[in-house]
């Protein structure tokens, strides 16, 4: 498609405005929401469940244990063994998957519409009776302590792993390890599991939504299936807010022979309702989120340091952080993590142009729809994330309308009130030997630790 064309279809996206389709919803008795979408272009059926409190109802001491619990879900329930769980599913071609993020647990599954009914089955199974068979139990948490081991051999995801507990600290919920590693998982037993799914898994915590090819009717095999589940308690928030971040801080992973470092550059960021949201989802796009981004260019196109680097809004129900994500060789540690802070300190004191702004806006309304609102399952996990985080419709029917309303000065005073360049947090991953001494003027606070070093927990510092 050549560059003309692009830009044409780019530009008419952008001009349509997107509506979330007609859906029903209601609450039962029991307190567990339902939310039904027909869309029948394609004869598939989507369901999602959404449970309330993801990472932050992990004990303190146990961290890991709703990724073992939600994962576990997928390895036998009902009458069914893990094996003929699985094989039911493949006789239908359907899929079951489960996720941990930090405010909710979820359940996935797509079929064909014809085993719409079945496929339903199998999914309420699997939420509401599954077996826990002490075989499985043993054998999934092994795998997952063998998986949060064998994470320390990739850098790239040691790093994130290891920026989480150093950014948030260990008194902080998004601060201790989403699934947990050898030390806290070898904490859990399977009576923590089913204790984890009793109090968790409440009627009062479940957004349920099936999108789709959804037969005439089909909110009433929702509740069907659904209506006897167990009320419990509904999950209570954690209220938690960053440490005090008042000085810059290093933590440097020490991976002896390690040939690139990888880095994370971060700052206190927004939660998922913050009103500077639209504002500074622009301007993340502009400095780091797409291809053409202002870091992208110069630490990858113009000066070959790496072959990509991406900044990050973090927006969960809770603050996170506005991140820089890259990596380099070793040889080049410093030059690319000064390019990169120099980024951060021109979008600060320069701001947006309005050439930048409108192309922000232009890129981000022409790839939204096919992103987020083209398949049922696009469709279902919009509508359970605006009832997880408590928005109504029109965060996405208004979405358009309040992008383009933002100004190039309240994108550049967004900028001003959350892009800092001072008191900055580092996380690398790379051969400590032979950078320790180059990167310690990023910060007057720092620490090293073994990669090799069991768990991921750290100590405030």
């Amino acid at each position: 498609m050549t560059r003309p064309a692009l830009a044409l279809l780019l530009a008419a996206a952008a001009a349509a405005q997107v509506k979330l389709p007609p859906y029903s919803k209601q609450v039962l008795p029991n307190g567990a929401t339902i939310a039904v979408l027909p869309k029948n272009d394609v004869p598939l059926v989507s369901f999602l469940a959404v449970f309330r409190g993801g990472q932050e109802g992990d004990p303190a001491d146990r961290a890991g244990l709703g990724a073992a619990m939600a994962g576990l879900l997928e390895r036998g329930a009902g009458t069914l063994s893990g094996d003929a769980f699985a094989d039911k599913l493949d006789s239908m071609g359907a899929t079951l998957r489960t996720a941990m993020d930090e405010q909710s647990a979820v359940v996935r599954m797509e079929c064909l519409a014809r085993d719409a009914g079945p496929a339903l089955d199998l999914f309420a199974d699997a939420i509401l009776r599954p077996r826990f068979d002490p075989d499985e139990v043993k054998k999934a948490l092994a795998e997952q302590i063998d998986a949060a081991k064998s994470l320390k051999d990739n850098p790239s995801q040691a790093n994130a792993a290891y920026f989480a507990p150093f950014f948030f600290g260990p008194r902080h919920p998004y601060g201790r390890p989403a699934n947990g590693d050898e030390l806290t998982l070898a904490r859990i037993g399977r009576e923590d599991i089913v204790a984890h799914h009793r109090r968790m898994f409440a009627a009062r915590n479940l957004i349920l939504v099936a999108a789709g090819a959804t037969p005439a009717g089909f909110e009433s095999e929702i509740e069907r299936r659904f209506a006897a589940m167990p009320a419990g308690q509904a999950h209570s928030w954690v209220a938690a807010s960053l440490p005090p971040r008042d000085a810059a801080r290093l933590l440097l992973i020490d991976k002896p022979g390690a040939t690139q470092t990888y880095f994370t550059i971060a700052q206190p960021g927004i939660h998922r309702t913050h009103p500077d949201r639209v504002p500074l989802w622009i301007v993340n796009t502009v400095f780091g989120e797409r291809f053409t981004s202002m870091l992208n260019d110069e630490l990858r196109v113009n000066s070959g340091l790496t072959y990509g680097a991406r900044s990050e809004l973090q927006q969960e129900r809770l603050p996170g952080a506005i991140t820089i994500r890259t990596f380099t060789k070793t040889e080049t540690t410093v030059k690319a993590i000064d390019l990169a802070v120099g980024i951060l300190k021109r979008l600060r004191s320069k701001g947006l142009d309005a050439a930048q702004l409108a192309s922000s806006k232009a890129y981000i309304k022409g790839g939204y729809p096919t992103q987020r609102l083209e398949t049922a399952d696009q469709v279902a996990a919009a509508i359970a994330e605006l009832e997880l985080f408590g928005l109504n419709r029109g965060e996405v029917d208004d979405l358009f309308s309040r992008i383009d309303a933002v100004t190039l000065e309240e994108a550049n005073a967004a900028i001003r009130r959350h892009f800092r360049d001072d008191n900055l947090q580092f996380c690398l991953t790379g051969d400590a030997a032979k950078i320790r001494d180059q990167v310690a003027k990023y910060a007057g606070r720092r620490k090293e630790i073994k990669i090799a070093e069991p768990g991921l927990t750290l100590p405030e510092f």
